[in-house]
This record gives C-alpha cells, structure tokens and sequence, in this order.
C-alpha cells in the first residue's frame, strides 16, 4: 500500500509542483498568471476571491508544499514511519492550496493517497510490524526461528 501511495505522492508533488516553477518564471517575467491549455494555472481561484492575489510568494510556497509531497513519497516508498506522519502533516497545507487554486484532481488523489496509508498502517498493525523496522529471521534455540525487528531498515510496504 505505501508504494502506491508514494506513486501517488509523487504524481502530486511533480504534477503541481513542476508547473509551479513555470508558473512562478512566468509571474515573474509577465506579471499575470501563466495558463496551460487555455486555463489558469495558478490564479483565478477563491484565493483571489477572498482578496488573496496570485504573487510569487504564494506560488512559491506551494512549490515548497509540492516538494515535501515529493519527499513524503520517497519516505514512503522507502517503508519509513517519517513518511507515513509527513504524509498526514501535508495534507491541511495541500488542501488550503488545492482549494485556493481551484486544483479539482488534488483532493481526490490526496485522498486516495491518505487512504492508502491508512491501509498500509492497518496491514502493518496485523503483521505486528510498521514502516521504519524490518522483521528478520535468526535460528533460535533448538533450531526455531525467530522473528526480530531491526531498527533502521525499511520494512517492505
């Protein structure tokens, strides 16, 4: 589970985030919002609505929310605890910007990604063993086996 949720982390983190930089090259070079396809990217939105104009500050931080969605996926494809809690602590971050912009394709893909891990953690908890610890096996006594966490080593999600 946490493997598809980092595909999905990572589809987030690069499909807003790239157009982010472009958005923020082209804010700062033309002064209006950059369009792709005939649609705003990054204006437009009920952040103007509310009296919030696009500047290049306000794409800027959501290019640094895109990158720790990024990061989020790596951790998580990893198997790392740091990815599941950074995968929770983005999402009101995430969700100002999807909303702020009028991003439709974010919640329901950060949902579906939030989802996952939650399955990921729920598996994990059946397996008695979470993201961060690995389970390996050593001869015991008498010949059993036996099941020991080692820290530092990402458990396969």
């Amino acid at each position: 589970m946490y493997k598809a949720a980092a595909l999905l982390a990572w589809v987030l983190g690069l499909g807003f985030g790239v157009p982010g930089v472009v958005a923020i090259w082209h804010f700062a070079r033309d002064g209006a919002v950059w369009t792709l396809l005939g649609l705003p990217t990054y204006g437009h939105g009920p952040f103007e609505a509310i009296g919030l104009p696009t500047s290049i500050p306000l794409l800027a931080a959501f290019v640094v929310v895109c990158v720790a969605e990024v990061v989020t996926g790596g951790l998580l494809w990893a198997g790392r605890r740091s990815g599941v809690v950074l995968s929770f602590a983005v999402v009101p971050f995430e969700l100002a910007f999807w909303i702020g912009f009028a991003l439709p394709f974010g919640p329901p893909v950060g949902l579906l990604r939030v989802v996952l891990v939650l399955l990921g953690l729920r598996a994990g908890a059946g397996r008695n063993a979470s993201p961060g610890a690995s389970v390996h096996t050593s001869a015991g006594a008498a010949g059993t086996t036996q099941r020991q966490p080692t820290e530092g080593h990402a458990e396969q999600p």
